[in-house]
């Protein structure tokens, strides 16, 4: 009889095990089954357009190896799909989480869902998407619209100086058609003008493509067709030192002739503030490589995270550039 009741209890307990174990795989998130203790990451990065870019894709990789994360990294190359080859490379080869900084904001869906059914998780970085929210798990990255906003509350500044220009004739280099911050930094920086600066004109706006050269080429033509610019709004400090090359070319002063504000705060734009050639930028800080490794580790160990984690971020005038430029760290 005790016999009997043994093998009872012992096929009881083995039941009681495998539902457990069932309901724990069944009813436990993807992300907090993965042990944070082995974490592969697939990054996939916009390009190599800018010092800016060529800083945040240092920033992930320095980081990625002090965290002891394995990345896998991929360069787009400024081309969509480039990027949506590489996150699916990224899910057949069953990676713990994916990360990219998408070159355009749509365009997403299909792959993200993708990544959605194989349960990894998506974290963007630097830029947004025109997506559904639900496909990715968080932004760490800057808020676009507010540098444009900032942009042109430095132009204010600006403005207030000898030898402000007017009328004030604007014109705009942009960046990647598509991109987030293009639209953004646009949106923002228009909003401000509408509301408080009527004697304002963009009289010409064009994509330079965030590059050097596609900023000097632009600028150039600018030059050409609309001579009564005063002012130069570029989306990024590599397209206004390209600028800068053809405002000189052309026998006027940048920063004097032509006043200049841009965003991202590279090395070579603070070198440019202190020589006079820039007048103001609005830092995009591109070092997110420590917070997002932060973020993978809470994420996959089964944390929550705010929806967007923005970036710190100042605002510096030529006056400040001597000062600032000992201590940038891209």
């Amino acid at each position: 009889m005790s016999k009997k009741w043994f093998v009872l209890a012992s096929m009881g307990a083995a039941v009681l095990l495998a539902s457990a174990l069932a309901g724990t795989a069944a009813g436990r998130p993807a992300q907090k089954q993965r042990t944070t203790a082995k974490i592969t990451l697939g990054f996939s990065q916009v390009g190599s357009e800018s010092g800016w870019r060529t800083a945040n894709t240092k920033s992930i990789q320095s980081s990625a190896k002090a965290a002891g994360i394995t990345l896998k990294f991929s360069d787009a190359q400024q081309k969509q799909e480039n990027q949506i080859q590489a996150i699916r490379d990224y899910i057949s080869q069953k990676v713990d989480v994916i990360s990219f900084s998408p070159v355009v904001t749509t365009g997403w869906d299909t792959v993200l869902k993708e990544a959605q059914a194989a349960k990894i998780p998506v974290i963007l970085t630097d830029r947004q998407v025109d997506s559904d929210p639900s496909l990715f798990v968080t932004l760490v990255g800057s808020d676009f619209e507010n540098e444009g906003e900032r942009a042109a509350h430095m132009l204010e500044k600006v403005l207030q100086l000898p030898g402000a220009p007017s009328p004030v004739n604007i014109a705009v280099l942009e960046g990647t058609t598509g991109s987030a911050p293009a639209i953004d930094r646009a949106k923002g920086f228009k909003k401000v003008m509408d509301a408080s600066h009527p004697d304002w004109k963009i009289v010409v706006s064009q994509t330079g493509d965030f590059t050097r050269d596609g900023g000097k080429q632009v600028m150039a033509a600018f030059l050409q067709s609309h001579p009564e610019a005063n002012v130069l709004f570029a989306h990024n400090d590599d397209m206004a030192i390209g600028a800068i090359q053809s405002i000189e070319a052309a026998g006027k002063k940048p920063g004097t002739d032509i006043k200049i504000v841009s965003c991202d705060g590279v090395h070579d734009g603070f070198v440019a503030m202190t020589q006079g050639k820039i007048n103001a930028i609005v830092e995009c800080n591109p070092l997110l490589g420590p917070q997002l490794m932060d973020t993978i580790k809470t994420v996959l160990g089964g944390g929550t995270v705010d929806k967007w984690i923005k970036t710190k971020e100042g605002d510096f005038m030529a006056a400040d550039a001597a000062a600032a430029l000992p201590s940038r760290q891209y």
